[in-house]
């Protein structure tokens, strides 16, 4: 059941719907290849960087069979950014979003706390060019500095562990966003921390969540947060404290509109008539299936 629910994902996903004959050889391709080359395989990303991807990696892997893996979120971080503005990419993983924020001529900030996925995360940085302009940070991010502990064997899964009953785990150097930031001042910031969002955002309300030169966030909202104890809403209530609001984004037709319900992330935005404009203004981004 697994692999056909991974199926039908990669032929109903919306950037494939055009050619879903090309996104089944691309399932086939990397399922040969993965197998060939355990140690990993450079695949085609946005315009002409790559990620450094092997078996296992789903997220990483969803950008190649489906171009985006998440195409509203990630085509709005295409859409919003332009060079010298500052992306934050707090839970960076292996740097689907670091890389993809760096192709738009941005300049980014990228926080790991699992030292094996920290270095494939600079791997990518470094195989792209990108080093001058991605700032890396190997460290976790909370409310307040430091020690936390860490699963390390759930890919993109992995998070703070608060009972070590029953878990293994790995001691992580823990700083707020405003410490890491040190004054630098984001546009954009996306939150991957699987339910520990709520205190990342706590860490940054001095000054990043204040700062007007902040227009949007793509915060992880999947309801993982009820394992510190956290109902979801706190965090749209905590977001509507600096202004933000949730939003939809079509990356089609590239506007914003009323966010939906049931995803597993939720876009924020503050100055809507701003954010609208950058998106609909944006250069089109070419990706294994086409552009966007």
């Amino acid at each position: 059941m697994g692999a056909l629910r991974v199926l039908k994902g990669i032929l109903n996903h919306p950037l494939n719907r055009p050619a879903r004959g090309a996104a089944l050889a691309r399932l086939i391709r990397w399922q040969i290849a993965a197998r060939a080359m355990p140690a990993g395989i450079a695949l085609p990303f946005v315009d002409d960087t790559v990620l450094l991807t092997r078996h296992g990696m789903t997220g990483a892997t969803g950008n190649w069979y489906c171009g985006l893996h998440e195409p509203a979120e990630m085509a709005f971080v295409l859409h919003m950014l332009r060079p010298g503005a500052l992306f934050v990419d707090v839970g960076a993983n292996i740097g689907s979003y670091t890389i993809l924020a760096a192709a738009t001529g941005a300049d980014v900030v990228a926080i790991e706390p699992i030292p094996a996925t920290f270095f494939r995360l600079a791997a990518n940085i470094d195989l792209n060019g990108f080093g001058d302009r991605v700032a890396r940070f190997h460290g976790g991010v909370g409310d307040q500095a430091g020690t936390l502990r860490f699963t390390a064997a759930h890919d993109t899964m992995n998070h703070v562990v608060e009972d070590e009953a029953g878990e293994s785990s790995i001691a992580v150097e823990v700083k707020p966003l405003d410490t890491i930031l040190d004054g630098r001042r984001p546009q954009l910031i996306k939150i991957d921390v699987e339910g520990y969002e709520l205190p990342v955002l706590r860490g940054a309300s001095a000054a990043a969540l204040a700062d007007p030169d902040l227009l949007a966030l793509v915060v992880e909202t999947n309801g993982s947060g009820a394992r510190y104890g956290v109902d979801g809403r706190e965090i749209f209530a905590f977001l509507e404290r600096f202004g933000f609001v949730p939003a939809g984004y079509d990356p089609f037709a590239r506007r914003l509109g009323k966010a939906g319900s049931g995803g597993d992330n939720t876009i924020f935005v503050r100055d809507a008539e701003r954010v609208a404009a950058l998106c609909a203004s944006a250069p089109r981004y070419r990706l294994v299936n086409g552009t966007i």
